[in-house]
């Protein structure tokens, strides 16, 4: 090596590695958009009011679905009624994976959430999934 101590070389190289590990752990986002709740990974880029998020006739009478990609998670609770919410999980930032018997749930630490109006039915979240606002025009479901 020209004048560079092993020593230096090494606590360099596991600097860089603890930047890599730390950034794959920040507060920033949450578990990526696979649903699956991994690590790393940034939340859902939210989507673009008008833009077309899904037709009424994908999301089930009792149910919902999670809108890949887009940051929202669609439900309707009864027939006719379309509800929307923020697909990131307010607990550690998770993207939610699914919905189902009336709950929305988040795959990370198993928070469930009211498919009808987004409050928390099990933690560990504390606070509400926040609503997004959605327009039905037809069988076309945008955002508001």
């Amino acid at each position: 090596m020209s004048g560079v101590a092993r020593r230096t070389v090494v606590s360099a190289a596991g600097g860089a590695g603890l930047v890599a590990a730390l950034a794959a752990c920040g507060s920033g986002g949450g578990s990526g958009t696979d649903g699956k709740g991994g690590s790393g990974g940034g939340a859902d880029a939210p989507a673009e009011a008008g833009a077309p998020l899904a037709k009424t006739a994908d999301i089930p009478v009792g149910g919902g679905k999670v809108i890949d990609g887009r940051g929202v998670v669609i439900t309707q609770p009864k027939a006719g009624e379309f509800k929307a919410f923020s697909s990131t999980c307010t607990h550690q930032g998770c993207a939610v994976s699914g919905v189902a018997d009336g709950v929305i749930t988040c795959p990370c630490h198993q928070s469930l959430f009211d498919f009808s109006d987004g409050s928390v039915k099990g933690g560990p979240a504390t606070a509400p999934l926040p609503p997004t606002p959605i327009q039905v025009d037809g069988d076309s479901i945008t955002l508001a």
